[in-house]
């Protein structure tokens, strides 16, 4: 290999990254700018009548459901880990099933479900008669919503560290007289926080961001105060000024998160047993399957069951038209455009931080995944200014769209295709350039075909979360032009169920190749 080529190379890689980097920080730097347009008058009238309340909804909010996932989650986790019983393979499946239901499809399924005719206001009514039902309009209501949706991130992270636990410090702790509440208050609990802190950033990020709960539930947080400034109020920096205050708390927190998460390190020994789980009895397996089963039927049979009843209703009045396969149509376009966009778009980062793994690719990496903290009313109203400062020619048009989704989802596609890139032995590129290929027939040759799994990866994984993205969808889209969760939303604010369910099953359906993605490594490992 010539060596002279080597920091043209490097230099082009690096140049093809920081070009990305800087496309996915348009939105939280259009943000920034506008917010600092406010003046400080503004910022006062804000803080006396918006923020402080805001502040408390959201981040009461981030707490009760971020206690609520771990709960659930760590407990469903530790009986799955620590105990072998009948059926503990479809438990697995079960717990993370809930994750192939958008937040604002569960809060639109358990408004339902509450009404006075619905299945559970009638079994309520007939259990309490004199106790009017449970009011999901309030901070509980969103609680109980967003802890089904988001307890499933804790139970696979605890899940995964669990199952690299050894057997060596719980046998330890028995020997010098420890009962098993203690080993697991002392021993296995302080040694799960890395994996809870983990889940927990998960689920409050993913509070902080939602939309679609808090909206449909009405509740006054930071994305839907962000999203009615901007298609109520048109006060688009207002809408940049609260977007700045809840990027803050979102960087705030996942600083914090690696603070403490770094101070808490464990490691096994080279010889350390792995923990076997012991057979259970069956007073064990009866009381695991009523919790794990509890747990399941609130976070997916009864919204499937929900959504199956209502699609049956629909598809006998004839109401699953020609218009409804349009909007099919318009998500799977949209999804498909996206996802194929942000595999290619993502490739020159993975490449230049695998390779180089220096503070400068670390940077790309870090301005590329804006996406994880920016929400979808913030990133759409980013991408909303820049297009009207700098490229008004394609606003209201698809190209709007695609460019948030793209920005959303590629923190997705560059960690699905670093991981891909970790494992293409340096030398075989090495080796085609000193055979005379060049940059561009050494990518078509020989790095994106051993990629091609890990892109495929990536395309899945954008694909299914452009498939469910709805308040990014609901500003930018064209006129007319709807998809499915602009449809649910639409239809359950006008209480049209048997209109809402279809496509509310689809969005499930078209979910499920994440989890088949998602157990594909446990699926190796048993073979």
């Amino acid at each position: 290999m010539d060596p002279r080529h080597l920091p043209v190379r490097l230099s082009f890689r690096s140049a093809l990254a920081l070009l990305v980097a800087l496309s996915a920080a348009i939105p939280l730097l259009f943000v920034l700018y506008n917010s600092l347009q406010l003046s400080h008058d503004a910022w006062m009238r804000l803080w006396s009548s918006r923020l402080p309340g805001l502040l408390w909804n959201t981040l009461s909010l981030a707490l009760l459901v971020g206690v609520g996932a771990m709960l659930l989650g760590v407990s469903a986790a530790w009986w799955v880990s620590r105990r072998d019983f009948a059926g503990r393979r479809l438990a697995v499946w079960l717990m993370i099933l809930p994750l192939t239901i958008p937040t604002y499809v569960f809060a639109h399924i358990y408004t339902s479900l509450l009404e006075t005719d619905g299945w559970l206001g009638r079994l309520w009514h007939l259990l309490f008669p004199d106790t009017p039902i449970p009011e999901l309009y309030n901070i509980a209501g969103v609680t109980f919503v967003l802890t089904l949706a988001s307890f499933s991130y804790v139970f696979l992270l605890v899940r995964d560290a669990l199952s690299r636990s050894q057997k060596d410090l719980d046998e330890a702790a028995r020997i010098h007289g420890a009962t098993p509440s203690q080993v697991f208050w002392k021993i296995n609990l302080p040694l799960l926080r890395p994996a809870i802190a983990a889940g927990l950033a998960l689920v409050v990020l993913h509070v902080l961001s939602d939309f679609g709960a808090v909206s449909m539930l009405r509740f006054q947080t930071f994305t839907l105060s962000i999203y009615l400034q901007m298609s109520g109020r048109f006060d688009y920096q207002s809408a940049a000024g609260l977007s700045m205050v809840l990027v803050s708390l979102s960087l705030t927190f996942l600083v914090l998160e690696r603070f403490f998460r770094n101070r808490q390190r464990y490691y096994g020994g080279a010889q350390s047993r792995r923990f076997e789980a012991p057979p259970a009895t069956g007073f064990e397996t009866l009381m695991i399957w009523l919790w794990l089963g509890l747990i399941t039927l609130f976070a997916f049979f009864l919204p499937l069951a929900w959504m199956l009843h209502w699609s049956w209703q629909a598809w006998e009045d004839d109401l699953i038209s020609e218009e409804f396969w349009g909007y099919v149509g318009n998500s799977l376009s949209v999804s498909v455009m996206a996802a194929s966009i942000t595999i290619f778009v993502a490739l020159p980062v993975a490449l230049y931080h695998a390779r180089a793994h220096n503070r400068l690719s670390q940077l790309y990496l870090h301005v590329s995944s804006v996406g994880f903290v920016l929400p979808g009313p913030v990133i759409a109203l980013g991408i909303l200014a820049f297009v009207l400062a700098q490229m008004p020619m394609i606003y209201g048009g698809l190209a709007v769209l695609v460019m948030a989704m793209v920005v959303r989802f590629l923190p997705l596609a560059i960690q699905a295709q670093e991981a891909a890139v970790q494992q293409l032995t340096p030398s075989i590129e090495q080796a085609s350039r000193s055979l005379g290929a060049g940059t561009f027939e050494n990518l078509r040759r020989i790095i994106l075909p051993m990629l091609s799994s890990g892109m495929i990866s990536a395309w899945v994984l954008v694909f299914i979360d452009t498939l469910k993205e709805l308040p990014a969808t609901l500003i930018l889209r064209p006129t007319g032009f709807d998809t499915l969760p602009v449809r649910i939303w639409i239809e359950a604010s006008e209480e049209m169920l048997e209109l809402a369910a279809p496509a509310a099953l689809m969005l499930v359906i078209g979910t499920l190749p994440v989890l088949w993605l998602m157990m594909r490594p446990e699926r190796a490992k048993r073979a």
